[in-house]
């Protein structure tokens, strides 16, 4: 009976083993399409679907007043100042509003100035990643290059620094510089393992 038991407890502990790796391997994959189709949206012009982590806040608010993405756009060039979590969450709003409403030359402006405004934000490490995006999207190859790769480089702990260098990956492809692509998705492969971008750069290596 002890040895039937045991089989019994042994057999439904194999239950939920499965069950949580089938429930992780859901996960990853719905990462992964959420992934794949902001990319389709952000390159061929379509507004941006929210994502969790477009903003610390929880998400960008589509309720910022047009005056605010307008000074957001044409805040001119200024030395960084003292923190201040509403007005930074005001001006990264206004700023990924501009996304959404397809005006990538002013959600350019808007994030080159929130970044310069507040380049210690809470809010920069995503602004300098949606800045690649607008600038990508813009069909500003060298100007993406530069966004994505100051992810890593000035944020390196961000959650955003893995989809910047696949990103960045994509963005040399396009201009032809094949030399750096490999080892690029070999480092988000590598530093970044279980992530959607180092899913797709796996995909991405062997088509090389």
């Amino acid at each position: 009976m002890q040895l039937q038991q045991m089989q019994d407890q042994l057999s439904r502990q194999q239950g939920i083993i499965e069950e949580l790796q089938n429930d992780v391997s859901r996960m990853k994959q719905e990462n992964l399409e959420r992934y794949q189709d902001l990319d389709r949206r952000i390159n061929s012009g379509a507004a941006p679907a929210a994502t969790p982590d477009n903003s610390s806040g929880g998400g960008a608010s589509s309720a910022a007043p047009d005056a605010a993405a307008g000074a957001a756009a044409q805040q001119p060039a200024a030395s960084s100042e003292p923190g201040d979590p509403a007005k930074e969450k005001l001006y990264y709003d206004a700023a990924f509003d501009l996304i959404k409403q397809k005006d990538f030359d002013k959600a350019s402006q808007a994030f080159n100035a929130f970044l310069r405004k507040y380049p210690n934000s809470q809010y920069a490490g995503n602004a300098q990643y949606w800045l690649g995006e607008v600038n990508l999207a813009k069909g500003d190859l060298p100007a993406a290059s530069q966004a994505f790769a100051q992810v890593s480089q000035k944020y390196p702990k961000h959650s955003k620094v893995p989809d910047s260098l696949y990103k960045l990956a994509d963005v040399e492809r396009r201009m032809g510089h094949t030399d750096k692509v490999k080892g690029i998705l070999q480092q988000v492969i590598t530093q970044y393992p279980g992530t959607s971008a180092a899913q797709l750069a796996q995909r991405d290596m062997q088509k090389l």
